[in-house]
């Protein structure tokens, strides 16, 4: 299965408790996770705090 690159590049501080649980990682550091569908709908969920690495 393909893999994604996730890059958190902003605090989690100050959002809900939903968008903070989605987040387990600290600022800067790079997941490769699996691309599955429900990957994708917490990359969405938490957009503007994370970024997709090529």
């Amino acid at each position: 299965m393909a893999t994604i690159k996730v890059k958190q590049i902003k605090s989690k501080i100050g959002y809900p408790v939903d968008q903070k649980r989605t987040l387990q990682r600290k600022i800067s550091q790079v997941v490769e996770v699996e691309d599955t569908p429900s990957i994708r709908g917490m990359i969405r969920k938490v957009h503007h705090l994370v970024t997709v690495v090529e």
